[in-house]
């Protein structure tokens, strides 16, 4: 039987508000230099290093999780939270690094969308690229939030184009489950570099600011306030975000692994094992794997890059907004927030512009990783140690298996910061 038209009407809202700020959270760790990464460890080890998507699931669940609750339970993100519970000194420094790490991301980014499309269309990759930036800024600055968010949801399923381009092409795919699950160790640099990337492109501290930040966003839309709910209204919430949560990381795995696997079986396979960027990746797979397959791959790359760009900049303004106690927040008009969407409008066009300058956007993109992978360390220990304060997580604090894998997660990155600073240093 039909549904009556209202009742159709309302099932894309619905889809709408379930699938929140930990889908596009996800999502938006898949962008180009993501991308970038991930195809690279497939050219470069082959389906080797498939194992390391498993090994992060958790830990990125685990310490999203803290995040969104964070955000959700006490009204205020991250670096909100860490201004009332945290040294000045300590609070400035991460924010410092997190928006410099951001800006390089951004520029790498918006570069890879240029030339994308240069790919498909020809033309001048730079326009393409500032066209790219331009259009990222007036989204932010011009949409309200509440129009901007149901954007960026739809668009986090232009991902399932790289799972349409992995079965374009012939998968060995008993050898690739083995791979999977069984991990193959290379005592190289090379390789032990190549962790340390991907687990820096997958646990990056601007999703930890973003999530939480989105959390504060929705309560705002919904009109709620920390500490004014009921018992039962947190629970609730506390359900939702975890299934949010769960879904978007596994999503965002997902996906790296379709990348991952399109760089082993294509470019590892067809003697093609250094790649720089996402558009070289397009590039390489159109002799070996295809018209469509390279479309599919570019088309992902641009979709990705409008998705991240956002969140990257955005993620950077709350945490300065939140550290010096500015009105914040996407769904305020621009002259109610003027610090925060200052600093939206600088990192965009900081980024863009870093494009027109002589710095190799692929080495800024790895010192961004570096700074990346340093800052996530302190910043992931302080969100759990934030996760035990009563008045932050009121009277539903985190589950101790969210605990522990949340400490698993800190150990994790402090040994891969470990392991680039022996390579960097000895």
């Amino acid at each position: 039987m039909t549904p009556p038209p209202a009742r159709r009407q309302h099932r894309i809202p619905s889809f709408l508000r379930h699938v929140g700020p930990g889908v596009v959270t996800g999502a938006a760790d898949d962008d180009p230099s993501g991308i970038a990464t991930y195809t690279q460890a497939g050219a470069q080890f082959g389906t080797g290093v498939l194992w390391t998507v498993l090994l992060t699931v958790p830990f990125m669940i685990a310490i999203q999780l803290v995040s969104a609750r964070i955000g959700r339970q006490s009204g205020r993100g991250i670096a909100a939270n860490l201004r009332v519970h945290s040294p000045r000194w300590f609070l400035l420094a991460i924010v410092a690094l997190l928006l410099v790490a951001n800006t390089i991301n951004i520029a790498a980014d918006i570069a890879a969308m240029g030339e994308a499309l240069q790919l498909v269309v020809g033309g001048g990759s730079h326009y393409y690229a500032v066209a790219f930036g331009l259009l990222t800024l007036l989204l932010q600055v011009f949409v309200p939030y509440h129009r901007l968010a149901p954007i960026l949801k739809w668009l986090t399923l232009t991902l399932f184009v790289y799972v349409a381009a992995a079965f374009s092409v012939n998968v060995p795919w008993a050898h690739v489950l083995h791979d999977l699950v069984v991990p193959q160790i290379v005592a190289t640099s090379a390789f032990w570099m190549m962790i340390v990337a991907i687990l820096g492109t997958t646990i990056s501290p601007y999703l930890f600011f973003w999530q939480a930040s989105q959390e504060v966003e929705e309560m705002r839309q919904q009109g709620l306030t920390a500490g004014a709910e009921s018992r039962k209204t947190l629970t609730r919430a506390k359900r939702r975000m975890r299934l949010d949560t769960v879904i978007g990381m596994v999503f965002s795995n997902g996906i790296a692994f379709f990348v991952m696997l399109m760089g082993a079986v294509v470019l590892h396979a067809g003697g093609v094992t250094d790649v720089q960027s996402a558009a070289q990746a397009a590039q390489a797979l159109k002799p070996l794997a295809g018209d469509f397959a390279f479309a599919l791959f570019s088309i992902g790359i641009i979709a990705t890059g409008l998705l991240a760009v956002p969140v990257l900049a955005s993620s950077g303004a709350y945490a300065v907004a939140e550290a010096f106690g500015w009105p914040d927040g996407l769904e305020r008009h621009w002259r109610e927030a003027k610090g925060f969407y200052a600093i939206i409008g600088i990192a965009t066009l900081v980024g863009t512009g870093l494009i027109f300058t002589p710095i190799d956007p692929m080495k800024a993109l790895y010192w961004s990783a570096v700074i990346n992978g340093v800052v996530s360390v302190p910043i992931m220990a302080a969100m759990m140690t934030l996760a035990a304060e009563p008045d932050v997580m009121g009277p539903l604090p985190v589950r101790r298996k969210t605990r522990f894998l949340g400490w698993g997660a800190v150990v994790l990155m402090a040994a891969a910061v470990l392991m680039m600073g022996w390579d960097l240093f000895r």
